[in-house]
């Protein structure tokens, strides 16, 4: 896998934070873990119930020392968020990025809980619709490319 970065911008890798000074582009020989800087979610910007979920996660991406603390932290956010949300979408997506972490498809479960994030503003703000959803309203989950 080959990524490039821009000057000034930051890598992720199992664990390590890279800055670039100028543009260079990085290939991969062998499996890494890695999250690219626009990817990575500040605490002060876990400001929803899903961005605090998604920081759990990435912290079992970028953090390999306390991945399993943030694993038991993830588990017991991802209950709560199941007992909290009464949206049949928002549900069976929650339990789809439950298994997708399950399987140790972290990487994949930070996309899903991102294309959750409109779906979640409707609900809190209140103007989600009431109608059963629709097969075009499904985000497009990762897992099911795979």
């Amino acid at each position: 896998m080959k990524i490039t970065l821009r000057a000034g911008e930051k890598v992720y890798i199992n664990g390590a934070i890279l800055c670039a000074d100028r543009k260079v582009s990085l290939e991969f020989l062998n499996d890494v873990t890695f999250l690219l800087e626009s990817h990575v979610l500040q605490a002060d910007e876990t400001t929803t119930p899903l961005r605090q979920l998604y920081y759990a996660a990435q912290i079992m991406l970028i953090n390999p020392l306390i991945r399993n603390e943030a694993n038991i932290t993830f588990k017991r956010m991802l209950a709560n968020l199941l007992a909290t949300f009464e949206n049949p979408l928002m549900l069976k997506e929650l339990k789809l990025i439950d298994e997708i972490v399950c399987n140790d498809r972290v990487f994949e479960a930070l996309k899903a809980i991102r294309l959750l994030y409109p779906l979640e503003a409707q609900i809190l703000s209140g103007t989600l619709e009431t109608t059963h959803p629709t097969h075009s309203d499904q985000p497009n989950r990762p897992e099911a490319i795979a």
